[in-house]
This record gives C-alpha cells, sequence and structure tokens, in this order.
C-alpha cells in the first residue's frame, strides 16, 4: 500500500494534536485527582494560613487597578524569577550568621513563600514546580541532616547554627507549603510531613526545650513554627505544643542562653504564655523596640493563621487585644524618620521599612479598626503584603482614606499588668525625649534605670549607645552579640543616668535586676507649651534614692523648645556620682578650662569604665557650666549647675578595645565625689543652623543666662531659667504628692505660688 506525502503530514499532524489533547486531559486528571484525594483527606480549602482562597479569588479580581499592590507584586514576581533562573541550591549548613550557607537558607526560605504566593496569585505552576523542588531538595537533605557544626548556640539547629534561625526558616516555608498544598499529591504531602515538617518541628521544640519552653522572643520564632506547619498539617498536637507548650516537661538544670537569660523553668511557656507575660496593657514589650520589631512577624503572622483556621479562639482579642495595640505602640517607639529608639539591645537604624512592619501595619489595618492612619505608613513603605491584609491596605490607600499617622507625647506602661515602670516619650515640635524607666527587659535589658535619649528631627541629639553587634556580618564575630555588649553596651556608664560608685546599677547582675523595676512619678503632656514626665527609682543602689524629671518647655522667647533636666538624689552614705551626656558633634566652646593629657588613659577598669578614654579634664569654675557643639549643622547648647567641687571630663568610647568593636563616640561627664544628697540639674537647647554654602552661623549662642536651684526640699524642687534678656521664668516640680488632683502652695523668697497638678511653670 502506498500513501502520498501530503496524506502522511496531515495524519502526522493529527496524530501530535490527539496526543496532546490526551496529556492534556491526563494531567487535567491527575490534578483533578489531587484536589479530589485533598477533599477527601482535609476538609479545609488551602491557603489558609495567611494567604487564603477567598483572598486569591478578590486578589485576581482587582489585579491591575491597585497600585501599590500591582507595584509589589511586580517587584516580587521579577526577584523570584530571578531565583529560578539561577537554580535550587541548598548547601550543608557550615557557617554562623553572615557566612554563605547561613545567608543561602535564610534566602531560600524567603524564596520559598513569595513563591507560593505568586503560584496562587498569578496561577502560574511554574512557581509550585519551583516550591516542591526546592521542599524535596530539603527532605532529602533534612532525614540524615545532624546538628549544625558551629557549637556556640545553647540550641543548635540543623539548618542554622541556632534554633532560632530553624525557627525563622519554618514560619516561612509553612507560608509556601500551605500555598501548594492541593498541587501536591498526597504521596509528596506524607513524604515532607513524615521526613521533614514533622521531624523539624520536633526538633525546635521537644528536642530543644531551652529554646522552646520558655517566654522570650526565641520561643515566639519557636512557638509560631509549630502551629503554623501544625495548622497546614492539621495536626492538632502541634498546634496545642505551640499554643501551650511542651506538657509535663521537666529541666534537669538552670542553664543560661546565649543573653545571659535564665531558661524557665515556672512552666510558663507557649505562644499564649508569650503573649501575656512580655506585654503590657499598652502594648510595649518588655524587651524593647528592636526585639518587640523582630518577635511581631511570628506574632502576627502565626495570630492571622489562627484566626482564619482556627476563629473560635479568638486570638486577636486575647488580652484584650494587646497583639493590635502593640502596633501602635511600636509605631511610636519610632523618630520623625521612623528608626527605633534603641532601647536595651537595639540596632540603630531599624525602622518600621523593615518587612517585619509592613506585615505588622498591613494585619494592624485589617484586623483592627481600620486606622487610616495607618495607611500614611504604607505609603511611605510603598509596598504590601501580598495576600488579604496588603488587599485591604492597597484598597484603602486607592479609595483615598490616608490620613497621617500622629505621633503625641506617650506614656507606655511595661509589665504584663502595666505595674513595671515604662518608657515616656515627650514630643514637642522638632524635639523628641525618649525617657526610660521601665523594667529590665529580660536577657536583652540594660542597666540603665532613669535614662533618657534626646532626638531632633529624627537625629540624635543625646544619643543611647544601643547594641554592640554588627548583625550578620560574618567578619564581626560570625554576625552574634559581641563582647562588648556585656562590658560597655549593658553597663550603666554608657547610657545618660547616674552612676554611683563606678558600679552598675543592680550591679550588673541579671539575677537582680530582673526582679525590680523604677516606678513613675508622673506624666503629664496635656499642655502643648510644658510635656513632662517623672519617675523614681529606688533599688539600683540599695540605700539610695533617685527622682529624674524631665521637661520639653517650649517657651515663645526661645528659637525651639529646650529640655530641663532634674535628678534628685537622696543616699544613706557618701558616694561619687558620675553624669554623662553622650552627644554628638564638634566641640564649639566651653566657659571652663580644660586640659588634654598627652597620652590617653582608661578613665577606670571595669564596669564599662574601661572601655572610656579621658582626652580632656576640668574644675568647674562657675555656678552654671556651659558647653556648647555643633552638630548636622545645627546648634546645641548644655547649661549644668555646678559647684567648685565638681570634675568635668571630655571622655570617648574605645580604651581597651583593640578589634575596634566599638564606635568612637564623645560624652561630656560631670563627676561629683564625697557626696550625700544631691540634685543635678541641666538644660539642653537646640539653636541656631550654620550653612556652608553661604558661610553663615544662625543664632549660635546659648539664650540661657542662668540656671539656678531657689529651692529643694523633701517635697519640692524649684528651678529658675533666666534668658539673656534677663526674663525668669520659674519651674517647681512636687517631688512627693503629684497627682493631677493635688492643690499646692509654696512660698519662695516672699512670693507666693499657688496650683494644682504636679508641677508649676510661669
Amino acid at each position: 500500500m502506498t500513501f502520498n506525502k501530503n496524506f502522511i503530514l496531515r495524519f502526522a499532524l493529527v496524530a501530535i494534536v490527539l496526543t496532546a489533547f490526551s496529556c492534556k486531559k491526563e494531567n487535567a486528571a491527575h490534578t483533578n485527582s489531587k484536589a479530589e484525594t485533598a477533599t477527601t483527606i482535609k476538609t479545609t480549602m488551602h491557603p489558609n494560613l495567611i494567604l487564603t482562597a477567598r483572598g486569591v479569588k478578590d486578589i485576581r479580581a482587582q489585579l491591575g487597578s491597585i497600585p501599590i499592590f500591582d507595584t509589589t507584586l511586580k517587584t516580587v514576581q521579577e526577584e523570584i524569577d530571578a531565583e529560578i533562573a539561577l537554580g535550587i541550591e541548598t548547601p550543608i549548613p557550615l557557617d554562623y550568621s553572615g557566612g554563605y550557607t547561613h545567608v543561602r537558607h535564610k534566602r531560600n526560605m524567603v524564596v520559598l513563600q513569595k513563591a507560593g504566593v505568586l503560584y496562587q496569585i498569578l496561577d502560574d505552576e511554574k512557581y509550585a514546580k519551583y516550591v516542591k523542588d526546592m521542599l524535596m531538595q530539603y527532605e532529602a537533605m533534612y532525614k540524615t541532616l545532624p546538628l549544625h557544626p558551629k557549637t556556640r548556640s545553647y540550641a543548635r539547629g540543623k539548618l542554622f547554627w541556632q534554633c532560632l534561625n530553624d525557627a525563622n526558616w519554618l514560619v516561612y516555608v509553612s507560608q509556601a507549603y500551605d500555598c501548594v498544598y492541593n498541587y501536591l499529591s498526597e504521596e509528596e504531602r506524607t513524604k515532607l510531613e513524615t521526613n521533614l515538617f514533622k521531624p523539624f518541628a520536633d526538633h525546635i521544640s521537644v528536642d530543644s526545650p531551652q529554646f522552646y519552653q520558655r517566654v522570650h522572643n526565641h520561643s515566639t520564632w519557636g512557638n509560631a513554627a509549630v502551629g503554623m506547619i501544625g495548622l497546614v498539617m492539621d495536626d492538632q498536637e502541634l498546634i496545642d505544643r505551640a499554643l501551650y507548650g511542651i506538657k509535663d516537661l521537666k529541666l534537669d538544670t538552670e542553664e543560661k542562653d546565649d543573653d545571659g537569660g535564665f531558661l524557665n523553668k515556672d512552666g510558663k511557656a507557649g505562644f499564649l504564655a508569650n503573649i501575656e507575660e512580655p506585654f503590657s496593657p499598652d502594648g510595649y514589650y518588655n524587651e524593647g523596640p528592636y526585639y518587640q520589631r523582630y518577635a511581631m512577624y511570628p506574632f502576627l503572622v502565626f495570630a492571622e493563621g489562627l484566626h482564619n483556621v482556627k476563629p473560635e479562639l479568638k486570638i486577636f482579642e486575647y488580652k484584650n487585644g494587646v497583639l493590635l495595640k502593640s502596633i501602635n505602640a511600636l509605631l511610636n517607639l519610632s523618630d520623625a524618620d521612623g528608626d527605633f529608639f534603641p532601647l536595651n539591645d537595639g540596632q540603630k537604624g531599624m525602622s518600621y521599612y523593615n518587612d517585619a512592619l509592613v506585615t505588622a501595619v498591613d494585619i494592624s489595618y485589617h484586623f483592627g479598626n481600620q486606622d487610616a492612619g495607618l495607611l500614611s505608613v504604607a505609603e511611605k513603605q510603598d509596598k504590601v503584603l501580598l495576600d488579604d491584609s496588603g488587599l485591604a491596605v492597597a484598597l484603602g490607600i486607592k479609595n483615598g482614606e490616608t490620613i497621617p499617622f500622629d505621633k503625641k507625647s506617650i506614656n507606655l506602661s511595661d509589665g504584663p499588668n502595666g505595674t513595671q515602670g515604662g518608657v515616656g516619650i515627650l514630643r514637642n515640635e522638632p524635639l523628641e525625649l525618649v525617657f526610660k524607666y521601665a523594667a529590665q527587659g529580660s536577657s536583652h535589658g540594660h542597666y540603665d534605670k532613669l535614662s533618657y535619649s534626646l532626638y531632633e528631627n529624627g537625629e540624635e541629639v543625646i544619643q543611647d549607645y544601643g547594641l554592640a553587634r554588627f548583625v550578620n556580618i560574618e567578619q564581626k564575630g560570625g554576625g552574634n552579640y559581641l563582647k562588648e555588649n556585656k562590658t560597655w553596651a549593658k553597663q550603666t556608664i554608657a547610657h545618660n543616668t547616674v552612676t554611683q560608685n563606678e558600679a552598675s546599677h543592680f550591679n550588673g547582675k541579671y539575677e537582680i535586676g530582673s526582679k525590680h523595676h523604677s516606678v513613675l512619678h508622673y506624666f503629664s503632656s496635656d499642655h502643648a507649651g510644658v510635656q513632662v514626665v517623672s519617675a523614681k527609682e529606688v533599688n539600683a543602689y540599695p540605700g539610695t534614692e533617685m527622682l529624674r524629671t524631665m521637661a520639653i518647655i517650649k517657651d515663645p522667647d526661645f528659637e525651639k523648645p529646650y529640655v530641663l533636666d532634674i535628678m534628685k538624689i537622696i543616699s544613706n552614705k557618701v558616694n561619687q556620682y558620675d553624669f554623662p551626656y553622650y552627644f554628638f558633634g564638634q566641640v564649639l566652646a566651653a566657659n571652663f578650662e580644660y586640659k588634654t593629657p598627652e597620652t590617653l588613659k582608661p578613665l577606670g577598669s571595669k564596669n564599662g569604665y574601661q572601655h572610656l578614654y579621658v582626652e580632656a579634664t576640668a574644675k568647674a569654675s562657675d555656678v552654671n557650666s556651659k558647653f556648647s557643639w555643633l552638630n548636622n549643622r545645627k546648634f546645641y547648647t548644655l547649661t549644668t549647675v555646678t559647684n567648685a567641687e565638681d570634675d568635668l571630663m571630655f571622655t570617648r568610647i574605645g580604651a581597651n578595645d583593640p578589634e575596634f568593636n566599638l564606635r568612637r563616640d564623645p560624652a561630656l561627664l560631670l563627676r561629683r565625689k564625697n557626696t550625700k544628697n544631691t540634685l543635678f540639674v541641666s538644660t539642653i537647647e537646640a539653636h541656631g543652623s550654620y550653612s556652608p554654602v553661604s558661610e553663615s552661623a544662625v543664632n549660635s549662642n546659648s539664650n540661657i543666662k542662668e540656671l539656678k536651684v531657689v529651692l529643694d526640699t523633701e517635697e519640692y524642687t524649684a528651678i529658675a531659667i533666666t534668658d539673656i534678656n534677663s526674663v525668669t521664668k520659674l519651674f517647681i516640680t512636687a517631688n512627693k504628692k503629684a497627682s493631677e488632683e493635688a492643690k499646692h502652695t509654696l512660698k519662695i523668697n516672699g512670693v507666693e505660688y499657688q496650683w494644682s497638678g504636679a508641677y508649676y511653670f510661669e
């Protein structure tokens, strides 16, 4: 039989088409079979953890019409397409933070989460296949993976040198797994859950109780990791372990963690305990804003997962809705530029532009009361989550609902019941004053009761050092905490508060400091012209009481508001008191004569003093010592009340630091020796400006002529502030009765003053 060429070509073409159609039907049947199997095994629809099936439908309907969401999606798609083109790499773990294998696995977890989201939103199987292929590589590796070879951590992971990073990985990867759950076959899911996810969750919890069974930001990540993969797998045992901790666990030894904190042995553990204990009713997190920012991601994404999968728990209502309240508190703990105040261990420059805060802002808006002020923060962040909450924010911005997020003076209580001190933030035009009278702050706390820092338009004027660490920079201690964090950054002399007899508060002992907190005396921010915070500390030095009152005063006779600082000390013995001012910038002028040594020597030998070089020394020569400096083209002046016995020293950080782990920052230190009871009073003025273009200095001199203590008793302290035009204003603070209802009558130099409330100013 013979066939002509055209017939053969037509036959071949039909065969190809039929084959393609058959394959398409087979693939469709396979997909349907997988979906039916998933439905049979698990009635819950996926995704349902963070991105939901309903959210996917709504997002797809809005694509192309929601600018901030569309832009974010395009950016993420380009990022993940580039990663897919590079191929998959899951190297055997070797390094500390900042090392190649650490960075690669950390990158993988983020890429997996984003690829899963892209699969759902774009309905493109290449992203699901990429997630599946990488997860299968991890499954093949994890089955035989030993503990990480680096042994520094108190709780070693397998992918990373510490369990904390392993928990980070699982929090992200659980979201990816949720997104591709129905793409995978039952056999593939069983393989992943049996060989990867369940053993992974067991390692960071049951195998590592010293990491998991406690109240700390580390365990919050662990709880969220175990709980989120439990939600995706519908594993109630893992969900309960996440919420309530490991039941009937006995720790035989009391161990310290990397940061000096003690492991919990009192039964307080699990996600709910980690909400209950660290957060105050105002939403302040006891470790400080840097670690609150870090912990908010697992807190909120696990909470969102619980809300979506286990709505009966009403997680966003737990403890009077503190998780959503905490986001407002955290945003208020940032300066004018959005950088978080470095209370306790905190890296400077961390801000609400961090991805964790994108998550926080979007979730707060979506699940809270849709505060339109949050939309202005989201606009500054210029991206949203690619999920239901991100869509809500994008629609709010699109619909023109944005209003400014208004930061005002605020007092945030500390402690689970709001009774363990707090942080007061005074805001008056360009100035922001952060006053810390909080509890210890767990293992990340510093020994700096009644300390403060000062900002002008987001720039540090009087600084808090923050932490001694180069996060994720391998060359600096593997990116981990440096020894100088304990020998310098945590010590009292590193902060703007009083150090007595060259010893840190509580002798720098965590177990002592964690038992005590300062007490609020009063906080007043109702008056636009004068805003005041005052607190007392009686435990930092046994036998010594410190009462510090700080005010930002807006006086029409001054160019800008200025700070008034009153530290009253009562002690049962004679002491030496050191009072530093950690300024930035160039020394301009001082009204005291100082001598500079030929050779720099440390100020002391321990408790942080060993890290301070003495660059100049002086004796106070007047009732007021004045010092002016220039920083960022603005002028500042410190005026402080002194006596002839007071010493003044210019110091600089950096002594006994051969590896240059510390910044070489300056300070002016006031020392008062052989003194029992005393009063430190000072003002800090921000004034004038300098232009290098016009080479003109405007208002470069202080506006204060004299600062004087006119009365100091057990009941009251009165300070007279006289300007260069000889106009005198009087500030009186009540040292005892400071309620708003309290009525006061006081005679000073024959003049009677009457007022209600904690202070008087006129």
